[in-house]
């Protein structure tokens, strides 16, 4: 069953959490390569068009060709984000920050939380409690 174009939009809208600005200067990072040059890279290169055609994130602004990569963009991320899930078990915010997975979600347009929550795990941690 084939999503609703809401749902699409909405989806797209929550998962790719970078900037256009933010997305292209991470593409000209050498980094972004680590995961291959092929799609990601091209799908990044879409995402920054459809978010600078539409800053407003108007819905009857996208056309069939943005919501049909939109779709692909929904699909990627929900797919490596489920997989990725447990590497916060098992690895430190520098070697979760520098896994294939992590650095293609970021090709897609989206940056991992999961080190951002594991640092504000270790910050509240060593914080001293106020009572």
């Amino acid at each position: 069953m084939v999503k609703p174009r809401e749902e699409v939009i909405r989806e797209f809208n929550e998962e790719v959490n970078m900037s256009a600005d933010e997305l292209e200067k991470w593409l000209e990072d050498p980094k972004s390569t680590k995961a291959g040059t092929g799609v990601g890279i091209e799908s990044g290169h879409k995402i920054i068009e459809i978010l600078r055609k539409n800053p407003e994130k108007d819905p009857e602004k996208y056309d069939e060709d943005d919501i049909a990569h939109m779709r692909k963009v929904v699909s990627y991320a929900k797919r490596h984000l489920a997989q990725e899930d447990h590497l916060k078990d098992t690895k430190t915010r520098t070697e979760l920050e520098n896994t294939k997975s992590t650095i293609s979600l970021k090709n897609w347009g989206h940056v991992s939380r999961a080190s951002d929550a594991m640092n504000v795990s270790l910050i509240e941690y060593w914080l001293p409690r106020t009572p």
